[in-house]
């Protein structure tokens, strides 16, 4: 079914939205997925709050025009399905590299992150950064450390005295 001017339009503009508030970009290769996979996949990312579609090339790149991800222009080459993260980089990352392990016909293409765009290689890294809440949790590890270390410092010196004073205590008792 042809898409109508008005159609078209619309769909680069909320693309265009999308990728504006992105924060990394996904794209891959879905030919070969049946329906209900495909199906599945969509499920999967709106339940992680992804942007996920299957998107028309010329489409897809005019709407990354004037954003970040105008890197991926030349990547946009034959079946194209685009995930956008939109709350943390490494979201729609995961998804995929999970995906292409689930389903054998779908192939990582492009992957960028905050304008740069990567190597497909770099999947693993990126899908490996810490969620909102892990990074959160390492920083304020991080800001406790030198408190929690003073804490013990502090703590040894009347341990030490008490162990100095049963050492004279003992030693006396064994002499007298």
């Amino acid at each position: 079914m042809a898409l109508k001017l008005e159609q078209k339009r619309n769909i680069v503009a909320e693309l265009h939205q999308e990728a504006s508030k992105a924060l990394a970009a996904v794209l891959a290769d879905y030919r070969g997925m049946t329906v209900s996979e495909m199906t599945e996949l969509r499920a999967e990312a709106r339940r992680r709050g992804l942007y996920l579609r299957v998107i028309r090339n010329t489409l897809a790149q005019r709407a990354m025009a004037g954003t970040k991800f105008e890197c991926l222009d030349g990547e946009f080459k034959g079946p194209t399905l685009l995930a956008f993260s939109r709350q943390e980089p490494g979201a729609a990352a995961r998804l995929l590299k999970d995906s292409v392990q689930q389903y054998d016909a779908l192939k990582i293409k492009a992957l960028s992150v905050d304008g740069q765009l990567l190597d497909v290689s770099q999947i693993d890294r990126v899908a490996n950064l810490p969620t909102r809440e892990e990074a959160l949790a390492q920083l304020l590890a991080i800001m406790l450390a030198p408190a929690a270390k003073l804490a013990r410092t502090l703590n040894q010196v009347p341990g030490k005295l008490a162990r100095t004073l049963a050492a004279v205590r003992d030693a006396k008792q064994a002499a007298g």
